[in-house]
């Protein structure tokens, strides 16, 4: 059974994680959000998100678009390729609905798999 958890391993959680990503980037990108990523050697994704609060002013939208990046990243890490990930919330995606930030992000996934020829 494939488990489907978030633990802190699959996090970039350091300046220089992102640091790594932003130097050589494969990008995806949508008018809303931008997602970079740069192949790593640990064996599996791992994602960092960045919502500025000068695209988003409210913390509870800011907070929501973090959770459902997330959550996205959550079911589709077993069909990513071993990359780390840097989700770049851009102006205008606080007016997006839960369900097409979603499709949206599933459709960058897909695009950085397409990218990578590993999946």
């Amino acid at each position: 059974m494939v488990k489907l958890a978030f633990p802190r391993e699959l996090r970039l959680l350091t300046p220089n994680h992102f640091t790594f990503v932003f130097q050589q980037p494969q990008w995806a990108g949508t008018p809303h959000v931008t997602i970079l990523g740069r192949l790593n050697t640990l064996g599996h994704p791992r994602v960092g998100l960045t919502v500025a609060k000068k695209h988003v002013k409210r913390a509870h939208e800011r907070n929501r678009i973090k959770r459902l990046t997330r959550e996205s990243f959550r079911l589709h890490q077993h069909a990513l390729p071993t990359m780390d990930f840097v989700v770049i919330a851009k102006k205008g995606v606080a007016d997006l609905d839960n369900h097409t930030l979603t499709e949206a992000l599933e459709k960058l996934w897909r695009r950085h798999c397409r990218q990578s020829q590993s999946c």
